[in-house]
Formats: structure tokens, C-alpha cells, sequence
């Protein structure tokens, strides 16, 4: 198996630290609102890596934090009037349903950085001690120069940088030796969140949070650190030189990124309003489109996201589902396989090894939905009444068990009648006039699940099918 790592720009076998195990880490979302569909991206795209190394029989560690202390949670909780914890904790279960949702397994591990304050304590002290770091009024910066491979990931010269590039440059930080070098901790301000430390109340710079969880959960040293690329600078070029700095041993193996998401051939954005929540995207899509279009291209490719091209992602998904849907529900003989049957499981079986070889190929999902297509055209031309029932179901089990590699789901939503839609439409009504709010919106959600999209308008309630 060969994994394109960022760290050498090119394409190496992948040989884990221990045999049969890897160790993972994946920076997961500042949860200060819903998880936009960037978000979604890395969530899905390395769910199905892991899926794919269990599938390779290894033992995977995977861990995925919360960041949960952050400016623009304070930010949120100042405009709210509430303790910033009380938004974190919000969006943390909002994040855990839309992840849910999307059929992404939860990791090993979802360390909170709030609650690992104190190692991360233990790991600036060290780095003081170590000559990494210095304190200058409460503040605690990494000394960026002390170490020697700084800007090995994202391949920046430290004296361009110095020189004119402001990528890593703060201003207003006084007593800073080096304008490259990056905090560590923060010294209290009023009405934000704080701890006791030895340099003072405060609380952690954001590089070091990944660094420390990454250190307790899974060890000084890891086979694969994976993110979307907008996190390769400085994010994850000051997790190697903290980690490595205080460890004194490389951080991590294998890094993996992810490409951006383009909406309509444009960035997103919030000023452009082409910015969408996953539960946005859910309100007209059932989420296995969104999973299934993020896994039909490329993970390192930037994927462009528009109505044709998610409708196209329905139509494609639709063929698998109603394939497996007929292969359930298909009645075959109750006799031994013939010669022709085991000739099509054999080639059932180089599909298997073509889906394998394309995954084997830094995780090339797309090929290996090609591979699967495959799979469903051989079932709807070789399976049929007159088949042998064990022919039927050993085609139907290697298609499940393909899809669910991907985290495709494969089960059919069952389509509700007409009259009850419009029945619960009526329930629903009565409830909401009643203020019995929870079960007004209990059934937009079940209705939801079924594909039915709700739109309350002057005229009264509207509805369509997914």
C-alpha cells in the first residue's frame, strides 16, 4: 500500500511503527457552530482510510479531538451571555449527529482540549527546559529558530519568512524574541476562559493542543497525522517543530491532506454566501450523496461542489442502492453453482482485487467506485431468478461489504405513501399550536429520515421528496 506523504511530496510504501497497528491522528473542528460541508471533507475522507486499513486487517488507533477553547468560541459565548463551555458542549453533540449522519465512525479516542490542559502544561515545561521556549510576561513563545528542520512539511525557508513573508508574524506581542516565534500560552484576559499555570493564569496557543493529545493517546510517535491542507502551514509545520522539540524523535510517518472545497468553481465563504452547514446540505440531500460525491474524487484533488454535480452523485448512488435493493428481494434456486456461476464469482473476485489495488493507491476512492460499478453490473446481468440462491448471495454480500469500506450505507430508505406524509404534516401542525415544539420538530426530522423535505410557507406547509 502506498500513501502520497506531504512530508516528501511523493507517493512511499506504507510500514507501520508496530506490525498490524497503526497510530492516527486527525485534527478535528473548532466547535463554535454547525460543521460546514469543508468540514465534512476530512471527516469523510479519512473515516474511509481507517475503514480501509481495518479492511487490511490492521488494528487502527484513531484519534479526532474538539477544539474547544478558541477565540471565536469566546467570541460566540460573549454575544450569547453564556460560559463559553456552554457553547462548545452545543456544538460538539451538533458535530457528533451531523458525523453520525454522514455515516463517519466515531474515533478511538475525541479528546476535548479543555480537559488535557495539564499535559499540555507538562510539554511547555519541557520545551522551557529544553531551550525550545521562553516565558516574557505571562506569555510563553517557542523559540521558532531553536529548531533546526523548521519548514520541512510545508516546504517554507525560514529566512524568506524572516524576510518579508508575514504568513507567521503577530503584532502587538511585545518582548518577543524572534517575530517568527509562535505562542504557546496566553496570559488571561477578562471574561475568557483560564488555568492555573506556572507562568500565570491562561490557556493554550492552538498548535500545541494537537501536539499534546496526539502525544497521550497515541505516543511520541505515529504512523499517520492527517488534515485538510489549509492546515500544513503554520498549523501542522508548528506541531512537528513543538512535538519533535520536546519528544526529540520524529513526529509522524505519513502526512495526509486533504484538497479544498470549491463551491461552484468559487471558495466558500460566509461574505460570498455560498457557505453551507452539512445540516443545511441535509435538508435537500440525504447525506450518503454528500459522502458518496466526496469520495468520487480524489481526496488530494480540489472537488468543486455544485446542484449538478451532488444530483449526478444521487443518480450514481441510486443505481447501487436499487441494485442491492434487487438482489435482497431476488428468489434463487435452491441447487449447487454451476460452472458458469463460479467463472462470475471468479471475476466478482478480480473486482475485489481491482478495488483493493486502486485503494493500495494512496486510497484512490474514485477508482474504487469504478470498481463497484462493476460489481453492480455483473449482479444485474448474471443474478437472476433462474441463479443459484448461494450465487445471489455471495454477489449481494461482496457488494455490501465493498460499499461499507467506502461507509456507504446500502440499505433503501423505504418511500412513505403520500397519505402518510400528509398525516404526520397534520400532526405535526396540531403540535406546534399546542407549543409542543419538541415533537413538531421530532416530526420535520422523521420525516427528514424518510426523504421528505418540509417547507413552511404563508400558503401552509409544502413538501417534496429528497
Amino acid at each position: 500500500m502506498k500513501i502520497y506523504n506531504t512530508l516528501t511530496r511523493k507517493k512511499e510504501e506504507f510500514v507501520p511503527l508496530e506490525e498490524g497497528k497503526v497510530r492516527m491522528y486527525v485534527c478535528g473542528p473548532t466547535v463554535y457552530n454547525l460543521i460546514h460541508i469543508g468540514n465534512a471533507r476530512p471527516m469523510i475522507v479519512f473515516d474511509t482510510v481507517r475503514r480501509y486499513l481495518e479492511h487490511k486487517g490492521y488494528e487502527v488507533n484513531y484519534v479526532s479531538n474538539f477544539t474547544d477553547v478558541d477565540d471565536k468560541i469566546i467570541k460566540k459565548a460573549n454575544e450569547e451571555g453564556v460560559d463559553p463551555s456552554v457553547i462548545s458542549q452545543r456544538y460538539i453533540k451538533e458535530a457528533q449527529k451531523d458525523m453520525a449522519d454522514l455515516n463517519v465512525r466515531e474515533a478511538t479516542h475525541h479528546p476535548k482540549a479543555t480537559e488535557e490542559i495539564g499535559g499540555m502544561i507538562q510539554m511547555i515545561q519541557t520545551l522551557i527546559d529544553k531551550g525550545h521556549a521562553y516565558e516574557v510576561n505571562g506569555t510563553v513563545y517557542f523559540k521558532t529558530r531553536s529548531f533546526k528542520d523548521y519548514g520541512k512539511l510545508s516546504k517554507k525557508n525560514i529566512d524568506d519568512l524572516e524576510a518579508g513573508h508575514r504568513d507567521i508574524k503577530v503584532t502587538g506581542e511585545e518582548g518577543k524574541k524572534d517575530p517568527l516565534d509562535f505562542v504557546l500560552w496566553k496570559p488571561k484576559k477578562e471574561g475568557e476562559p483560564s488555568w492555573p499555570s506556572p507562568w500565570g493564569d491562561g490557556r493554550p496557543g492552538w498548535h500545541i493542543e494537537c501536539s499534546e493529545m496526539s502525544k497521550k493517546y497515541l505516543g511520541d510517535q505515529i504512523d499517520i497525522h492527517a488534515g485538510g491542507e489549509d492546515l500544513i502551514f503554520p498549523h501542522h509545520e508548528n506541531e512537528i517543530a513543538q512535538s519533535e522539540a520536546c519528544n526529540g524523535k520524529e513526529f509522524a510517518r505519513y502526512w495526509m491532506h486533504n484538497g479544498f472545497l470549491n463551491i461552484d468553481n468559487v471558495k466558500m465563504s460566509k461574505s460570498l454566501g455560498n457557505f453551507f452547514t452539512v445540516r443545511e446540505i441535509g435538508e435537500k440531500y440525504d447525506l450518503q450523496v454528500l459522502r458518496f460525491f466526496m469520495l468520487s474524487a480524489h481526496y488530494r484533488s480540489p472537488l468543486n461542489f455544485s446542484g449538478e454535480l451532488m444530483a449526478a452523485a444521487k443518480n450514481s448512488l441510486e443505481r447501487i442502492l436499487t441494485a442491492v435493493d434487487r438482489l435482497r428481494n431476488l428468489k434463487g434456486q435452491e441447487r449447487p453453482l454451476n460452472e458458469e456461476e463460479n467463472t462470475q464469482l471468479q471475476a466478482l473476485d478480480l473486482l475485489c482485487q481491482k478495488f483493493d489495488k486502486a485503494m493500495d493507491d494512496d486510497f484512490n476512492t474514485a477508482d474504487a467506485i469504478a470498481a463497484i460499478f462493476e460489481m453492480v453490473k455483473l449482479a444485474n446481468i448474471q443474478a437472476q431468478p433462474e441463479s443459484a440462491q448461494d450465487f445471489v448471495n455471495k454477489v449481494l454480500d461482496t457488494i455490501v461489504k465493498y460499499c461499507d469500506i467506502l461507509g456507504i450505507i446500502t440499505d433503501k430508505k423505504e418511500e412513505m405513501l403520500d397519505e402518510d406524509v400528509e398525516a404526520l404534516i397534520q400532526e405535526r401542525q396540531a403540535a406546534r399550536k399546542a407549543k409542543n415544539f419538541a415533537r413538531a420538530d421530532e416530526i420535520r426530522q422523521m420525516l427528514l429520515e424518510k426523504g421528505i423535505i418540509l417547507e413552511d410557507t404563508r400558503e401552509g406547509v409544502k413538501w417534496k421528496r429528497a
